[in-house]
């Protein structure tokens, strides 16, 4: 497509690619047609767990198109219902989504990778978020990363917009796996598979309650727990006896979604 977002079903795996050469920076465009994507990812029964990944072998994804940005485009622009790139503000976005981060991730790009659910990072990949060098605010970078690693690691990487390499991402637990050069989608493949063959209402459910509960204190979380209506979706589910019944029967369960 010409705004550079290709997607690619796979059963019920969507895999969606940014491909903008040279570096898949992401212009107003790109932005809008990523919200239309995970939009349809989020409202289509049919696909469960979404992959996303850069084209080529040196860039994820630098996140704004600096060259757009200079032709004109403000950060205040209608970016999407999802904000910038479409995965980082509230929309119940309920799905597994996996990272397969095939080169440098900066700016927008990090912020992409910091709104998936699992990542999978190749070891030539590294991390920034340069932005304090241009005088933006790297708003969801500056929400979710003291939320995904130590208060005290991420304000520096915010403040001083350094690189945080594979191993050192790794040590904090912010990517899953390190994988070598070329592998991150055939990693990303595994792990959907796996995922698409779990049962279906078990992990809405859980994104869902760790939403919902993330920062709420831990005995108000287990009161949340019974008004969610995916949890409640899992414990009246026919699922639920199946995964019971298949373990007592020493078998694999035969899961239905329903």
């Amino acid at each position: 497509m010409s705004d550079g977002i290709y997607t690619h079903k796979d059963g019920a795996i969507l895999e969606i690619t940014i491909n903008r050469p040279k570096a898949n920076a992401i212009d107003l465009r790109a932005s809008r047609r990523l919200n239309d994507v995970v939009s349809e990812f989020r409202d289509d029964p049919q696909l469960r767990i979404a992959i996303i990944t850069g084209a080529g072998e040196k860039f994820f994804s630098p996140g704004w198109d600096l060259k757009a940005a200079a032709g004109g485009e403000k950060t205040d622009e209608d970016w999407g219902s999802g904000g910038f790139a479409g995965f980082n503000y509230p929309r119940n976005l309920n799905k597994p989504v996996i990272a397969a981060v095939n080169g440098i991730a900066c700016g927008g790009g990090f912020e992409i990778v910091l709104g998936t659910d699992i990542i999978v990072m190749e070891e030539q990949a590294r991390f920034a978020l340069p932005e304090i060098n241009v005088g933006v605010l790297p708003d969801a970078g500056t929400i979710k990363l003291p939320r995904r690693i130590p208060y005290h690691v991420a304000v520096e990487f915010l403040m001083t917009g350094r690189w945080m390499d594979a191993a050192e991402s790794k040590h904090w637990g912010l990517a899953n796996h390190v994988v070598p050069k070329g592998q991150s989608m055939h990693k990303a493949r595994e792990i959907a598979r796996q995922l698409a063959a779990g049962p279906p209402l078990l992990f809405p459910a859980i994104k869902q309650l760790i939403r919902h509960s993330e920062m709420v204190p831990e005995a108000q979380a287990f009161l949340l727990h019974d008004s969610l209506d995916a949890v409640q979706r899992v414990n009246r589910s026919e699922d639920l006896k199946e995964g019971t019944l298949a373990f007592t029967e020493k078998r694999a369960p035969n899961w239905t979604g329903r």
